[in-house]
C-alpha cells in the first residue's frame, strides 16, 4: 500500500467528510462541504489512513490545528471547538470505515 490516496479515493474522502460531518452554529448543522472545510480537513487526515489504526488523539490534533475564520476573519477558532462530540465520533467512524476500503 502506498502512502498517498488515489485521486478517486481522495475525492471520495472529501465527499464523505463534506456530506456527513458538520459544525454546529446556533443549533444549525453546517456540513463541512457547505462551509468549504471538507478539502482542507481531508488533506490533513489522509496520512492517518495509512497507520495501522485510526488514532483518536491524532484526529483531535488535526481538528484542533485547523483554524476556522469567523466574522470575515476577525476571529479564528479551532475546528474542534465548532464540532459537537457526535460529529467528532462520526468522523472517527467514517475514517475507520474508509481505511478498511482502501
Amino acid at each position: 500500500m502506498s502512502n498517498t490516496l488515489s485521486s478517486t479515493d481522495r475525492e471520495g474522502l472529501i465527499a464523505e467528510i463534506g456530506k456527513n460531518i458538520y459544525i454546529d452554529v446556533a443549533k444549525w448543522h453546517l456540513y463541512l462541504s457547505e462551509a468549504h472545510l471538507d478539502v482542507a480537513l481531508a488533506e490533513q487526515l489522509a496520512p492517518l489512513l495509512f497507520e495501522s489504526t485510526i488514532n483518536e488523539q491524532q484526529v483531535m490534533q488535526v481538528l484542533s490545528s485547523l483554524q476556522v475564520p469567523l466574522g470575515g476573519g476577525k476571529r479564528e477558532l479551532p475546528l474542534s471547538e465548532l464540532m459537537p462530540m457526535q460529529s467528532q465520533v462520526n468522523l472517527i467512524d467514517l475514517l475507520e470505515d474508509f481505511q478498511k476500503r482502501i
